[in-house]
């Protein structure tokens, strides 16, 4: 045993002597995990080490040892600290630590024996630790503009290495400038477990423009942020403003609602109406109504904070009326020929647009009754509008007068087997129409305007006047017209058509012969110019034939020319 013991002294001696040292391969280790560390990373084939032992710096150079395995014998443990329960070591030599620690972070080296010699791999572990979250503590209740406040503390605990902690204000970093953000950051080491506690607190100087912003805070490169927060900024009211409902049109019968909004924060809570003249106080609101206004509502209103009544605000209010009246109206009935005047008034606080329809049909412009006429009649609306206020008057007018036959006539029928009679009416009420003579009733015009035309189809065999009828209750007319029979008429029809035969052929006749007399004058005189023209060569002479002659013979040829012509 003593012999064996100085034969392993001898060999570590040796070692100690041959030993080749490799440059530290530091590990990061996580707090509360298994920690495995590697022994040489492959570099020498397990079948090729004879030994292998680990060991770990306890400081100032001392090593502590913690085990060693030689070759084909099982893992033999030296460690005689709390590392005697917590290390082993697995099939590729590397060093496992249960439940790592901080006072794992130190300097753990693997020594490996080959055949001829010792290679030393030693390793740097480091030992991290997260904070469990992040948490914002002491936040303030309110922020004051223009003053420096404690928004509140961001605290990231037991955390290895310490937690750098950032504030963001609406998703943007803040920094501390020395003015309106002041940033202080202490870490505190728990002594029982090494572990760091890190808190950043925030003082804030806040603008009107922070209203709503949220704040949080977030631990650098570590996938931690705290929640987020918003704060009640306050400040003293610097503008105040009057609010009137309804906003577009305030109408004579609607209510009223004055707001007086004042732009401080916390915003006040009472009010000073100024209602034409008129001082109201309202206490634990803002608004203000008046009910069914009036157009004598309209006028200058104002509002006041209660403690300072130099801060107000104006506002002038229009309250928008419409009265019409239109004269006559109802029903109105009236004399053709006659006039009916309007008349129209209108009271509004702007300018009114006017239209006018009949029967549902739209006027271009006011109707004019100067002169009624039948198709006056009908029903009339006025219809004025100011902004949103829409008022209308109507009246329907009839216009009346005696039936009068305005024209009787009479057609042959295109077979020339009856006669059709008609009779043109006016008046109104309705004309009522008959006839002196019996006959079928071809149909009757639909009653429009006041005029109404009325046929009928007669056969005369004889000639007789006919007589047209017409009546309503304000009186009535008659007039005639002569019929003769069909027999006459086919009768006399022959005969025009036998004498327009003959002097069909009068005509022609007539014609024809001064046709031929202008054709025998033309060949005479043609005859008479060649003899002359004759007469003169034999003789040498110039032509010189009776100029009053040929001026006679010529104005002969014209006139029978006409006559044939005609």
């Amino acid at each position: 045993m003593h012999l064996l013991s100085a034969g392993y002294a001898s060999a570590l001696l040796l070692i100690a002597l041959l030993s080749q040292v490799t440059s530290l391969e530091p590990i990061i280790g996580q707090y509360g995990e298994m920690l495995k560390i590697p022994c040489n990373s492959g570099a020498i084939k397990a079948e090729d080490i004879a030994i292998t032992k680990w060991k770990y710096d306890k400081g100032d150079g001392v090593p502590g040892y913690l085990l060693v395995k030689q070759k084909n014998q099982n893992v033999s443990i030296s460690a005689t600290d709390e590392y005697k329960v917590r290390v082993s070591m697995d099939k590729n030599s590397s060093l496992l630590i249960s439940a790592a620690k901080l006072s794992d972070q130190r300097t753990f080296t693997c020594m490996v024996v080959t055949g001829g010699d010792v290679f030393e791999y030693p390793v740097n572990v480091l030992i991290h630790k997260l904070p469990a979250k992040l948490e914002i503590s002491g936040e303030a209740e309110e922020l004051e503009i223009g003053r420096l406040t404690k928004l509140g503390n961001c605290v990231a605990k037991d955390a290895n290495p310490p937690a750098n902690i950032t504030w963001f204000k609406n998703n943007k970093p803040l920094e501390a400038d020395g003015k309106g953000i002041s940033i202080k950051v202490s870490v505190v080491v728990e002594s029982s477990t090494g572990l760091s506690t890190t808190t950043s607190t925030l003082e804030y100087s806040a603008m009107k423009e922070d209203t709503g912003a949220k704040f949080k805070c977030r631990a650098d490169g570590l996938p931690l942020e705290s929640s987020s927060m918003n704060f009640t900024i306050t400040y003293s009211t610097e503008n105040i403003m009057l609010e009137v409902s309804p906003q577009k049109e305030l109408k004579e019968g609607d209510n009223l609602t004055l707001k007086c909004v004042a732009d401080g924060n916390p915003a006040p809570t009472s009010f000073n109406f100024h209602l034409k003249g008129e001082l109201v106080t309202v206490e634990n609101t803002d608004t203000y109504t008046i009910a069914n206004v009036s157009r004598d509502a309209t006028g200058e209103y104002k509002c006041s904070l209660t403690d300072d009544t130099s801060m107000e605000a104006t506002r002038n209010i229009t309250v928008t009326y419409l009265d019409i009246n239109l004269s006559p109206s109802g029903n109105i009935v009236k004399r053709a020929g006659e006039a009916l005047n309007l008349s129209l008034q209108i009271d509004s606080s702007g300018k009114a647009e006017v239209s006018w329809t009949k029967n549902n049909a739209k006027l271009g412009k006011q109707p004019n009754f100067t002169k009624l006429g039948y198709s006056d009649s009908g029903r009339y609306e006025w219809t004025v509008t100011v902004g949103h206020i829409t008022r209308t008057a109507s009246f329907d007018l009839t216009v009346e007068g005696p039936a009068v036959v305005k024209s009787l006539f009479k057609n042959r029928s295109n077979d020339g087997q009856h006669k059709v009679l008609t009779c043109e009416a006016e008046g109104s009420p309705k004309p009522a129409v008959s006839w002196s003579i019996n006959g079928t009733v071809l149909g009757e015009s639909p009653f429009v305007n006041g005029k109404i035309t009325h046929k009928i189809k007669v056969v005369p065999s004889a000639n007789l006047t006919v007589h047209c009828t017409v009546t309503n209750r304000l009186g009535n007319d008659s007039r005639a017209i002569n019929v003769s029979s069909l027999i006459e008429e086919v009768r006399m029809d022959k005969q025009d058509q036998s004498e327009d035969s003959d002097q069909t052929r009068l005509v022609v006749g007539v014609i024809v012969g001064l046709l031929i007399a202008t054709l025998v004058i033309g060949l005479a005189y043609w005859v008479y110019s060649k003899k002359s023209k004759q007469g003169s060569w034999k003789t040498g002479e110039k032509e010189c034939g009776s100029s009053e002659e040929e001026k006679k013979l010529e104005e002969k040829v014209e006139e029978n020319s006409q006559k044939a012509e005609v």
